[in-house]
């Protein structure tokens, strides 16, 4: 059994984390799936890549009935993926590298085939073995209210026996009953059965669902507050209740030396994120607002400048994101035209197109994601890297029908493409059968334009966006200070600041390039005109 080096306990604060969907970044075994052994022969390009910690999305057992968030087993590893063997492997790769490990949990809800669902099924109603989910009597074939899952669709699945059970996302991913004693003790264990095994820290799915309340008669759809509103009222979402859990985990997490990290996904609004990142809870929680903001000026630095705030009341740090396993790839975002409704553009629109409607520009795309990564890396805070961004890899539009697994599809009748494109294996290699993934094919098909975004094609490139990415990594950990930033303002479409020890990146937002100040540039995201920043650019000067 592997234990992580000691080290800082606050290591995550401003730490650099890169996440694996595993299924799709490398196969070992060429069954066209991606696995662990995949993962551990390329932890030399991890370590070249200059991370500091890896989160590998789950691994667990599983139908994939949503790309594994729907676990059938919590201590176990998916045998399509490895083994426990394989995993302990892959800890003590990244550990003698110098490299953290951050794994998924998923306490929201557990799969239709893990043991405590199966033996819910075959008790009758009202019974102990049923107590561990949600389960209610509806009105004969009506369920027992009208809420919508998530993945589309109601929240209720009827039973041979006539009960309902709840599903916020999947059919296949029925709720947990977090009242019950045993739910939360066997979760204990689990953080317990990780964190022996070398894990450094857990990344929490669905955070802010655990806690419901669940009165009756349930008010309708139509009567709930929105969510991003609802400020601990809603039924479902975001109730206080929650943090007393978190902070039980806590007292597990700090059972170890350095204490286990933790990080919520928690989609509540920003005042409330807070409390998931708090010194006796969890200790970080994501925050999407940049994820979730066109390339604009203005909004980024209210972004930016809010969430800084946040996380100073609190003394935890702030993250940023720009994309990830949930969402179309940033390169493309950013080279769509605005959203014509005034909302933020999420990609979704194109995607029902197949990718051909508005057309990319894709230049554009790749140029502000240069500039928005070096504009990131230099925040104060820890940074999320989704696996491929750093080849400036495009989101894939053009999956046919045929090859889609995301429920989201599925449940919407169409009416939502999901979230596969962003999940195409990476491309390694210029040509091969899977463009180097592995020696069989892919579980998602891979265009035929992937090859140029390969690993092998950027690599020892200077201008590539592998090379920028590794050159940023390797600056910004030499630079890398105190968890604060002051503001350097000026030109009103120029995001100046200053990190203590004289970093500053300044990131052009306009058209019409500008002046840098008096400083040596250490790094820019695009060739600089003499002594001016173009637009849609960022650099780095000391």
């Amino acid at each position: 059994m592997t234990s992580p080096q000691t080290t800082d306990p606050d290591w995550w604060r401003q730490a650099v984390v890169y996440q694996i969907y595993p299924r799709s970044f490398a196969d070992a075994d060429g069954d066209g799936v991606g696995d662990l052994q995949g993962i551990i022969s390329r932890v030399p390009y991890l370590i070249e890549l200059g991370i500091d910690a890896v989160w590998l999305s789950p691994f667990y057992p599983s139908a994939l009935a949503d790309g594994g968030y729907d676990v059938d087993d919590y201590r176990d590893v998916d045998p399509r993926l490895g083994t426990l063997d394989d995993f302990g492997q892959l800890v003590e790769a990244l550990h003698a590298a110098n490299i953290k490990l951050i794994v998924d949990i998923v306490p929201n809800h557990t799969s239709d085939r893990h043991v405590w669902f199966q033996e819910a099924l075959a008790a009758q109603p009202g019974t102990p073995a049923r107590d561990r989910y949600i389960f209610r009597d509806g009105d004969g074939d009506q369920p027992p209210s009208d809420w919508d899952s998530i993945f589309g669709g109601s929240a209720w699945a009827q039973t041979p026996d006539g009960q309902w059970y709840l599903h916020l996302f999947a059919a296949e991913q029925p709720d947990l009953n977090w009242a019950h004693p045993e739910v939360r003790e066997d979760f204990l264990t689990t953080l317990r059965f990780w964190s022996d095994r070398g894990v450094d820290g857990f990344r929490v799915d669905v955070a802010h669902a655990l806690v419901k309340d669940l009165t009756e008669p349930f008010k309708s759809k139509t009567e709930l507050p929105r969510q991003s509103e609802s400020n601990g009222v809603h039924p479902l979402w975001d109730r206080d209740g929650v943090h007393e859990i978190y902070r039980e985990w806590r007292t597990v997490l700090n059972e170890y030396d350095p204490p286990r990290s933790a990080v919520a996904e928690a989609f509540v609004p920003a005042a409330r994120r807070a409390r998931y990142a708090s010194a006796d809870g969890l200790g970080q929680a994501f925050n999407f607002d940049l994820l979730q903001a066109d390339w604009n000026y203005d909004k980024f630095r209210q972004v930016i400048e809010e969430n800084l705030a946040l996380a100073g009341q609190n003394g935890s740090s702030s993250t940023w994101v720009f994309s990830n396993h949930d969402v179309v790839r940033h390169a493309t975002r950013y080279g769509l035209p605005s959203d014509p409704a005034g909302g933020w553009q999420d990609g979704k629109a194109w995607l029902l197109s197949n990718g051909t409607e508005p057309t990319v520009d894709v230049e554009l795309g790749l140029r502000r994601a240069r500039a928005a990564v070096l504009l990131m890396l230099a925040l104060p805070g820890s940074a999320y890297l989704y696996q491929g961004e750093e080849l400036g890899l495009q989101e894939v539009g053009e999956l046919p029908a045929a090859n889609l697994q995301d429920p989201a599809y599925f449940r919407s009748k169409g009416a939502e493409k999901g979230r596969d494109g962003c999940r195409v294996p990476i491309p390694w290699t210029v040509g091969g059968l899977s463009f180097g993934f592995g020696t069989g094919g892919s579980h998602l098909l891979q265009p035929k334009w992937f090859g140029q975004y390969s690993v092998e094609a950027q690599d020892g490139v200077a201008e590539s966006t592998l090379s920028l990415y590794r050159k940023a990594l390797a600056v910004r950990r030499g630079l890398q200070t105190a968890n604060e930033l002051e503001w350097n303002d000026g030109v009103e479409w120029v995001l100046h600041f200053t990190r203590p020890g004289g970093w500053q990146s300044i990131t052009n937002f306009g058209d019409a390039p500008v002046e840098l100040p008096d400083a040596a540039v250490v790094l820019s995201s695009g060739p600089l005109e003499g002594a001016k920043l173009p637009g849609d650019t960022t650099a780095w000067l000391i």
